[in-house]
């Protein structure tokens, strides 16, 4: 398993918006454990914060948009790319602006902030979706497919196909994301004449100059786009270079095309929230097909989560027994809810409840259809993350354990005498004070019975 990781200290960037051609200042700043990547918008009432996330997606117009409560984030992906591409988890990104400074059009520049900045491990491990089996999504108007399949890391090849004679068919591959920084980070973005030329008669790409984004001159440039060109980047004389690129630029690579979109296949995927350990191949990628796939992988992740039952082996000795337990915990037959400790660890806890027709609260719980009661369900989880707590002093005998808060507690299917419940409680962050934050889970038959996000603190008994 691998820690979470976050930056040693805040670091800033200033330029200008591709799009938007505002001034901006981006900051960097470390975050706790779990918090993934967000933007904050400091020049707004209230400095709303946008999550990374798929779902605030609006539109991929020339970029990966998002809003959230009517606060806008343009052209997120290269900054993200940067954060995935050296191997950080966790980074509040604040912004004065809508838009990330453009910088070179490509990540480097966020690449080398953040270097500066210095990356630090964090107490937590990172949570990875292994990829199992072959997930696709296919953009039918377009043909653009992404299809992620089962690898032993995380990998990315691009396959592009721009139909044109100036750029052709480009293939590019990551094999490993520590070579993110050599291979792609300084991949730059791209248009087409055609498409330069639409984007000026609309007003966009007002930061725009020929230092932040190779053109590549698909058609013959007549005297007025030429005359248009050159007010617009403030130059005085503009030409074609052989290889069909607008003067100014030397490429960094034959197929930094294919590689900018490697890079921004990365970058949109940060959207899921979770890292993948697999291997993703991306026919004609663009924006909108992988922001779609990003959704739809995260939705697979999420239901997965959700109903994924840990594996245990129920006949292997226990880590604690009952008699164990109530040595550590306070609780006593009839209210005693944990039979046997399966896994104890600094960040988690696994136990075990046998449900029978014995239990008290079946004489008078539907006596003639008995169910256990889902505040019994949730106490049973508490008891558990109580062990978790109780195991990090020396004298736990000497502590009682009070909940401080029950949030987003959900039922999902009914427990009845015969069930064998598991009960699976993870640090949500560190135990500090005595206070624990955990997000707990049970399962029966095979099933997700009931969740919740507890918060609880031991206290010492005034006797000792």
């Amino acid at each position: 398993m691998t820690k979470q990781r976050t930056i040693g200290k805040e670091v800033s960037l200033k330029g200008v918006g591709l799009h938007t051609g505002e001034k901006v200042t981006m900051k960097f700043v470390p975050a706790p454990e779990n918090h993934g990547f967000a933007f904050k918008r400091v020049d707004l009432e209230g400095e709303p914060v946008i999550e990374a996330d798929a779902s605030y997606v609006i539109n991929t117009q020339r970029g990966t948009n998002l809003e959230k409560h009517g606060v806008k984030i343009q052209t997120s992906e290269h900054v993200l790319a940067a954060l995935v591409g050296l191997d950080i988890d966790n980074v509040l990104i604040e912004l004065d602006a809508p838009e990330p400074p453009i910088m070179d059009g490509s990540s480097k520049y966020f690449v080398e902030a953040l270097e500066k900045a210095g990356v630090v491990e964090q107490e937590l491990e990172r949570e990875v979706f292994v990829v199992s089996d072959v997930i696709s999504y296919r953009d039918e108007a377009t043909g653009s497919e992404i299809t992620v399949i089962p690898s032993e890391q995380y990998q990315i090849t691009t396959m592009v196909d721009f139909g044109t004679k100036v750029l052709g068919t480009q293939n590019a591959t990551l094999e490993c994301i520590s070579d993110f920084k050599s291979e792609i980070s300084d991949a730059r973005t791209f248009s087409f004449l055609h498409e330069l030329e639409m984007l000026l008669e609309h007003g966009l790409i007002r930061g725009g100059d020929l230092n932040n984004a190779i053109v590549y001159v698909d058609k013959k440039i007549s005297t007025e786009t030429m005359t248009r060109l050159q007010k617009a980047f403030k130059k005085d004389k503009l030409s074609v270079k052989p290889n069909g690129i607008l003067d100014n630029l030397t490429l960094h690579y034959p197929n930094e095309a294919a590689r900018h979109k490697l890079l921004d296949v990365i970058g949109d995927l940060a959207l899921i929230g979770t890292r993948i350990q697999g291997k993703v191949i991306a026919n004609k990628p663009g924006h909108y097909v992988n922001t779609q796939f990003a959704k739809k992988l995260s939705k697979i992740i999420k239901l997965e989560k959700r109903n994924k039952v840990p594996k245990y082996d129920l006949n292997k000795e226990p880590f604690m027994d009952v008699t164990q337990i109530m040595q550590m915990l306070p609780h006593r037959p009839p209210f005693l809810l944990v039979d046997r400790i399966l896994e104890l660890s600094d960040t988690h806890v696994v136990g075990l409840k046998n449900v029978t027709m014995n239990e008290p609260f079946f004489v008078g719980h539907f006596p003639g259809a008995p169910v256990m009661p889902g505040v019994l369900q949730v106490e049973a989880m508490a008891q558990t993350g109580g062990i978790l707590v109780l195991s990090t002093v020396p004298d736990p005998e000497n502590y009682l354990t009070y909940f401080m808060k029950i949030d987003k507690v959900k039922f999902k299917q009914q427990v009845m005498p015969g069930d064998t419940l598991i009960f699976k409680c993870d640090l949500v962050s560190p135990i500090r004070r005595g206070i624990c934050h955990m997000q707990a889970y049970a399962y029966a038959n095979g099933k997700l019975v009931s969740e919740a996000e507890l918060m609880a603190q031991i206290v010492k008994t005034k006797n000792n």
